[in-house]
């Protein structure tokens, strides 16, 4: 009788058991949901409003408000050292109204962007080779971080002399500051890729050419996502020193021969046009291209919750 007592006891605690390892299951997968739900809900846009699109617009007014305030308060009364914001606004208007301003714009735009896509097919493979050949990492790891500190307006004059007056000698400005910056991101993401990850990649297969583009290259995306993003900031720094630098009415007017000629034209406005236009363009560029790609990334090794 006790015999059977106990095995009624100990089955029922058994579906206690049971009952309560279930509990913990249900509860932890309603939470793994809970999770997986607030990664994929959209922000609501008044949020988004308040946290990413008005600061920008605030500190742009304030800009504004002081600016303003210097020339009304007579603070700087000189307008060729300080044009008022309705000066550069009718520099703008003038600009638009003939066909001028989308010009400037595309003429430099277009420029850089096709010679980063040089630099990124040039700096990758350059820089995957560096990472994973120790001879060559001797060899010119070093001047790599050379290039990288060396001031991209230095190879303007040299650029001139070897290619010219033309849009080759603009495109080599831009690979010889782009390229460094885009391999050594790509050096630095693959130093971090943990060994194991190699390891298993090699136990599965993953060598060589292989290994490179399943397993090395998607492990070092964000340090190459970082460098690939410097690499634009100094492609477009580049093109803007070999613009100022080499004007030619050959070569078109683009955002760093409006510069020049706003400063040989003593024009302040004009100069104050170009500066807004090149930060607008670099803004731009970034919010449109890096951010995106960057939050994407991040978001998918979990790093990233809310966007």
């Amino acid at each position: 009788m006790a015999s059977t007592e106990t095995k009624s006891t100990d089955t029922r605690t058994g579906d206690d058991g049971e009952r309560d390892e279930a509990e913990r299951i249900a509860s932890v997968e309603a939470g793994l949901d809970a999770l997986e739900t607030g990664v994929v809900s959209r922000t609501p846009f008044r949020q988004t409003f308040v946290n990413k699109i008005l600061p920008p617009i605030v500190a742009i007014a304030v800009v504004i408000v002081v600016w303003q305030a210097l020339i009304t308060f007579k603070i700087v009364d000189d307008p060729t050292k300080l044009p008022s914001p309705g000066d550069v606004g009718a520099e703008f208007q003038e600009a638009w109204l003939e066909g001028r301003l989308l010009e400037y714009i595309w003429t430099s735009v277009s420029r850089g962007l096709l010679g980063f896509v040089f630099a990124l097919a040039i700096g990758t493979p350059l820089g995957l080779l560096v990472a994973r050949v120790k001879f060559v990492r001797a060899a010119i790891g070093p001047i790599l971080s050379g290039l990288q500190s060396l001031p991209s307006v230095a190879w303007v004059p040299p650029a001139v002399l070897w290619l010219g007056l033309n849009n080759s000698m603009m495109y080599a400005v831009i690979l010889l500051g782009a390229v460094p910056s885009i391999a050594n991101g790509l050096v630095s993401g693959i130093d971090q890729v943990p060994p194991l990850f190699l390891r298993a990649g090699r136990t599965m297969g993953a060598t060589g050419l292989k290994g490179a583009w399943h397993i090395v290259l998607p492990a070092a995306l964000p340090g190459y996502l970082a460098g690939v993003k410097q690499g634009w900031a100094f492609s477009w720094r580049s093109l803007m020193a070999a613009e100022i630098i080499a004007s030619s009415p050959d070569l078109g007017i683009g955002l760093g021969a409006l510069l020049e000629n706003g400063r040989n034209a003593s024009s302040m406005s004009m100069v104050f046009e170009a500066i807004i236009l090149i930060l607008f363009v670099g803004i731009a560029i970034d919010l449109l291209i890096f951010s995106p790609l960057e939050r994407r990334v991040l978001r998918s090794r979990g790093l990233l919750v809310k966007s």
